[in-house]
């Protein structure tokens, strides 16, 4: 396993991140196919093993139980200075606005009872999960600031965000001498890469790391023609965010699979090598023992110019999809 700086921070992280989406009780979110906590057990022992030390999570992950489970297993499978632990918040709820609920409080709100689940002091990296739109950027800022000064978060990232928006609140932190951010958690994979247009470009000039979620595309990256998993065929957010493009896809998808067999790997393999060679730290989900082992294997193999050619090749401009489609309207909406 390789590892390397989250950006302008002072943490070390490994090069992929063990995303907990599929972590927590089925029963309590939005996703059902989420593994019991033996199983969540079991995956982060092996990720540790392998190398792996970088956890991703959210409070709103199966009602909290993803951070349950992950912060149970973590803290007796490890020393709390051998791993990293993100996790990230929700915008304010209408009842939070209603009731006066300030963005500061709503941050220290949220992190206080993430650390409850977790079961920790403190977390390495504190994200904001998406741009709020219902509260003053400022306040978000401040709120965020207060945790680091407070010890309760080492440093701070952001997630489903534009470009501008991020420019304008690390430049509103740099002005007031306020925490900014070291990383961003955006969409971004093969079939998936606009954010090559503005979001990458601005965090290389800004040391800022990029830590892309749906590395596999819900694992349509790591799937061959006719295979399947209880994800693909019952994870409807997914289905929203690729259904309509599974045609130029499928194109791509097909050269990630010629190119796995060619080189005698598997597909997941080939998709997060690729995705290495442009960021710092893909966020990739497990739900089974042995994907985890493809997942360490990634970080090993290196990719030509020519390899990494031929999976681009193909790519066509896609419209936005999943949460930033519906941010991009409530921007739409904004105007004046």
């Amino acid at each position: 396993m390789e590892y390397a700086k989250l950006g302008r921070s002072e943490l070390t992280v490994s090069r992929i991140c063990l995303g907990c989406m599929g972590f927590g009780d089925p029963a309590l979110g939005h996703h059902s196919w989420t593994v019991d906590e033996k199983k969540t057990r079991e995956i982060i022992k092996r990720a540790l093993e392998v190398g792996i030390d970088f956890f991703d999570t959210a409070i709103v992950y199966q009602g909290g139980t993803s951070e349950q489970y992950v912060g149970r297993a973590l803290r007796d499978l490890a020393k709390r200075d051998d791993f990293a632990i993100a996790t990230k918040f929700t915008p304010r709820t209408q009842e939070e606005i209603d009731n006066g609920i300030s963005g500061q409080q709503h941050v220290k709100n949220y992190l206080d009872q993430s650390l409850k689940n977790l079961g920790m002091d403190y977390v390495d990296l504190y994200i904001c999960h998406m741009w709020d739109y219902h509260t003053p950027m400022e306040e978000i800022m401040e709120g965020l600031d207060e945790a680091v000064k407070a010890g309760k978060a080492r440093c701070i990232g952001i997630s489903n965000c534009f470009a501008w928006q991020l420019a304008k609140a690390d430049f509103y932190a740099r002005e007031h001498g306020l925490t900014e951010f070291v990383s961003v958690q955006g969409h971004y994979n093969l079939i998936a890469r606009e954010e090559e247009r503005e979001m990458i470009p601005f965090c290389k000039d800004q040391n800022i790391a990029l830590t892309p979620y749906s590395a596999l595309a819900g694992g349509r990256l790591s799937k061959r023609p006719g295979e399947t998993s209880k994800r693909l065929e019952e994870d409807t957010y997914a289905k929203f965010k690729y259904d309509a493009t599974a045609e130029a896809d499928g194109k791509i998808i097909a050269r990630v699979a010629d190119l796995a067999a060619r080189r005698g790997v598997s597909m997941t393999e080939i998709a997060l090598a690729w995705l290495l060679t442009k960021v710092t730290s893909p966020v990739v989900g497990a739900t089974k023992l042995s994907q985890v082992e493809g997942l360490a294997k990634a970080a090993e193999l290196k990719l030509t110019q020519d390899e990494i050619f031929y999976l681009e090749e193909l790519y066509v401009p896609h419209a936005l999809a999943g949460v930033m489609a519906q941010n991009g309207k409530q921007k739409a909406g904004n105007v004046v």
